[in-house]
């Protein structure tokens, strides 16, 4: 899947895990001390989360911990956090034997682990075998025997099902009771590999090679069905049915029960089911004042008679700052902690679900964080509006009677949300508080949320109605009377860059500018899961293949100034696509800016990223630099 990178800040995460159910508690834990994670973002946030549920849970970034939890504890730590998955891990320690578990040296092989809580079986992967352990201390078991790198793996994903399937690097399933273990394994003996050098600082660069299947490559190592991987259902008490969320008559996502029986309705969608209990449901919605970039907490009481009508839980809480919320339950549902993210600052909060929800305390409300932004800075205003929703950015001081250079933020995929009530410090916004630049956001057909007919408008044709909607909704800005039409700009990342290249590749002679960060040239050389689940193979649609490519535009780059980014070690977009896209401005002699990040990937990390914001200000002071 291309990731959203419009943000492109690095968030500092403060979490606070308090657990409030007393038992006794066996600790494992596995650690990589690195407490410095590279984020695919780039601003510092501090957000505070509050686990209120006995839970296990596996971190496994660069430091693992994996922890049973069974007693009354708060935890707080704080990093900065890394969103491409890296599963490593160091030690194992028990902390009622205070006993190293295993020693370093097997730790380099460990690709996952997994345990039950309260039945004591462990399972773990091992150079791509599974081992299973009785307890903490028993002997290991090989489960396993074929695993190998790049060929077959047992229990963990493949580059593309961890990307495009299960969003996870999880491939190990447990029966409720500990007694049985499913799990994946993936032949990928009949793939071909992706290979792209890293430089590092050697004589000779290295090679390296993940199996990649592109559109079109079917390598079928043994018989197959046909499956379908659905959502894991919510059931209901009884067990005897589920709850899910899928798309209704009219083309909206609704909670469905039973023989898919609707029970919620309407011109908004349900976006998901946060827990169900015997006598209550609770889901996110964008129900609230018809603004599908808000969420809020909904619950849903089941009585002898039936379901009756949705309560709303968050709508009122806070109501100026916190129009996009989620919330974490306890494991019975009576208490919550209610996470706001926007249109205020943060804040997070301990709910009390015994009866009407209640506050029990502030958990953080970064407090200091608005004496900063109301005291040494000047922050812009935005306005959010329309029937397709935009988002508008405005200056510090601004005065409509006056001309703005106007900068467009844009991702574009299927199903993506741009124009939402989320708090954010981003590049964005430093460009509109510091350089006076508007800042505007457009969810075009394509987008989700707002029903399936707008979202489905792109499906067999990406490249077209949300490359045409973005020009349309930038005529329709200008129109506005504040916006300065000779400077008008365009950047986004991964799908956004493809989009931002593709606009700018039309010669609608609306922009000026435009960078494309990590972009797509061709689907042909994107991975094969994403790109025929929204465009089908090439053979069955050949000239959709043909409309969506950046190269065949080449040409009409000549009006407009580009600018070109890449890591060259992306193993999600490859660089080969961007070389195609400097290929085919090269040969129609284009003249246009490029940058490459050695041995960096999709995110751009480290000092690439404060190298590239650098950077991208000098193009755009350049590009709206007002004539004399």
């Amino acid at each position: 899947m291309l990731h959203t990178y419009i943000h492109t800040h690095t968030y500092t995460y403060t979490h606070i895990h308090t657990h409030i159910h007393t038992y006794t508690h066996t600790h494992t834990h596995t650690h990589i001390h690195t407490y410095i994670h590279t984020h695919i973002h780039t601003h510092t946030h501090t957000y505070t989360h509050t686990h209120i549920y006995t839970h296990t849970y596996i971190h496994t970034h660069t430091h693992t911990y994996i922890h049973t939890y069974t007693h009354t504890h708060t935890y707080i730590h704080t990093y900065t956090h890394m969103c491409i998955y890296i599963y490593t891990s160091c030690y194992f320690y028990l902390l009622v034997l205070i006993l190293f578990l295993v020693n370093f040296i097997l730790c380099i092989g460990y690709l996952y682990f997994t345990l039950l809580l309260c039945v004591n079986p462990q399972a773990y992967v091992w150079e791509y075998n599974i081992y299973l352990k009785k307890n903490a201390t028993a002997e290991a078991v090989q489960v396993t025997h074929n695993g190998k790198v790049n060929e077959i793996q047992n229990g963990v994903p493949d580059w593309v099902y961890e990307e495009e399937v299960f969003a996870s690097n999880e491939a190990i399933w447990w029966s409720p009771q500990g007694k049985y273990l499913a799990y994946l394994q993936i032949n990928d003996t009949g793939v071909h590999n992706i290979e792209y050098p890293l430089y590092g600082n050697d004589q000779y660069p290295t090679t390296v090679l993940i199996p990649y299947p592109k559109v079109s490559k079917h390598p079928n190592v043994f018989p197959q069905f046909h499956l379908y991987f659905p959502e894991a259902p919510y059931f209901a008490a009884n067990n005897m049915s589920f709850y899910k969320v899928m798309s209704n008559d009219k083309g909206y996502k609704h909670l469905h029960y039973g023989k898919a029986t609707p029970i919620t309705s309407g011109k908004w969608e349900v976006i998901y089911i946060s827990k169900v209990t015997k006598d209550s449901i609770y889901y996110v919605s964008n129900e609230h004042m018809g603004r599908p970039g808000q969420r809020n907490l909904y619950k849903i009481s089941i009585s002898k008679s039936g379901h009756l009508a949705p309560e709303c839980l968050t709508c009122w809480l806070y109501q100026d700052r916190c129009q996009y919320n989620s919330a974490y339950f306890s494991l019975s549902a009576s208490f919550f902690r209610m996470d706001c993210y926007g249109p205020g600052l943060p804040l997070f909060t301990l709910m009390d679900n015994r009866g009407p929800a209640k506050e029990i305390q502030v958990l953080e409300d970064n407090k200091k964080l608005e004496k900063i932004l109301t005291t040494e800075l000047l922050m812009p205003t935005i306005k959010r509006s329309g029937i397709l929703w935009y988002q508008m950015m405005f200056p510090p001081n601004f005065d409509s009677s006056k001309k703005y250079p106007l900068f467009i933020q844009v991702y574009g995929g299927p199903a993506s949300q741009n124009t939402d009530y989320v708090f954010r410090l981003e590049w964005a916004t430093y460009l509109c508080s510091t350089e006076k630049v508007i800042i505007a956001s457009f969810d075009g057909r394509g987008s989700g949320f707002q029903g399936d007919e707008l979202m489905h408008a792109i499906y067999g044709r990406l490249g077209t109605y949300e490359v045409e909607d973005q020009i349309s909704a930038v005529r329709k800005f200008i129109e506005m009377g504040f916006i300065d039409k000779d400077r008008i700009g365009m950047w986004g990342w991964s799908y956004g860059g493809y989009v931002t290249s593709m606009v700018l590749g039309s010669g609608s002679g609306v922009f000026k500018c435009g960078i494309a960060v990590a972009p797509v040239a061709k689907w042909e050389y994107y991975d094969a899961v994403y790109t025929e689940r929204y465009m089908h193979r090439p053979e069955e649609n050949m000239e959709s293949y043909k409309n969506s490519t950046v190269t065949d535009r080449a040409k009409n780059f000549k009006s407009v100034q580009y600018m070109l980014v890449h890591g060259t070690a992306d193993d999600n977009v490859h660089f080969q696509q961007a070389a195609q896209i400097s290929k085919a401005l090269v040969e129609n002699y284009v003249d246009f800016e490029a940058m490459w990040y050695t041995d960096k990937d999709h995110g751009l990390s480290g000092k690439a990223r404060y190298h590239l914001y650098t950077h991208l200000n000098h193009f755009l002071q350049n590009c709206f630099a007002e004539k004399k």
